[in-house]
């Protein structure tokens, strides 16, 4: 065991040296160099692109396509009331200020729905692009306020 930084060494085995190919027979991978004979992958150089199977039609082209992306769909991040719960009394919850405090990890293309699972015991301002009925209730019910912010 190294008991000062000088003396430090690596565990025995741990460190294995690389395999010099081509440099004689006697090394096991002298000669072709462990690549075969003739042929694109003996030459010095050889790249393929990625999926190249070598002139058979690649698997992503022979699998069939499907599946459908609705540009047009709407992107709101979800919030539930019980997660408000853990705000400061009286504060204004917005998409930046459930971001700083780490209740969503991003903001939706089109903002944030508060929906109504859980319970909230704390007044609080919420600034949501769309807030369920049940949501709006507890909100209300807890003292608070819901204002849209489109």
């Amino acid at each position: 065991m190294a008991d000062e930084l000088s003396r430090l060494a690596p565990v025995p085995g741990s460190q294995k040296s690389r395999t010099r190919v081509g440099r004689g027979q006697g090394s096991g991978l002298g000669k072709t160099a462990g690549r075969g004979t003739k042929g694109q992958q003996a030459r010095a150089g050889y790249t393929h692109k990625r999926g190249f199977e070598g002139g058979q039609m690649p698997l992503q082209r022979r699998l069939p396509k499907f599946g459908f992306t609705n540009i047009n769909a709407t992107d709101y991040t979800v919030v539930n009331v019980g997660k408000l719960g853990g705000l400061a009394a009286g504060s204004v919850v917005d998409a930046a200020s459930l971001k700083a405090a780490g209740v969503i990890a991003r903001i939706g293309r089109d903002g944030i729905k508060v929906l109504g699972g859980g319970e909230l015991a704390v007044k609080l301002t919420v600034k949501a692009a769309k807030v369920s009925a049940s949501a709006r209730a507890k909100i209300e019910a807890a003292g608070g306020s819901v204002e849209s912010a489109s």
